[in-house]
């Protein structure tokens, strides 16, 4: 198993790639990093690099969906959302494996 997105999610990618111009061979690389108020952040771009050795890589909802590693461990199950709201508007995170979030939802703890 491995990060999923949601069709809503898809398609605002799709939309942004589009609207960016971005190359045929770009991906969403979805990944973690230390730091945020709860140990790790998430971490959302747009890449055209994939290796082989260090990265898994998938389609989506016709999405190439890029993840490395060691963000694997932490973010296996994941779901990522798109919320639209007039509260808030963004790429939300569903992750299993986190057994601590922060308030703003850009951070956990696993």
């Amino acid at each position: 198993m491995t990060v999923k997105l949601t069709e809503k999610a898809a398609g605002e990618v799709k939309r942004i790639i589009d609207e960016q111009k971005y190359e045929e061979s770009i991906a969403l690389r979805v990944g973690v990093s230390g730091g945020g108020c709860s140990g790790f952040s998430y971490a959302l771009g747009f890449d055209k690099t994939y290796d082989e050795k260090a990265d898994s890589k998938y389609e989506c909802h016709g999405v190439p969906v890029v993840v490395d590693r060691k963000s694997a461990l932490f973010l296996d199950g994941t779901t990522v959302d798109f919320h639209e709201g007039i509260d808030k508007r963004g790429f939300v995170f569903d992750n299993p494996n986190a057994v601590k979030s922060c308030g703003c939802g850009s951070s956990f703890q696993a």
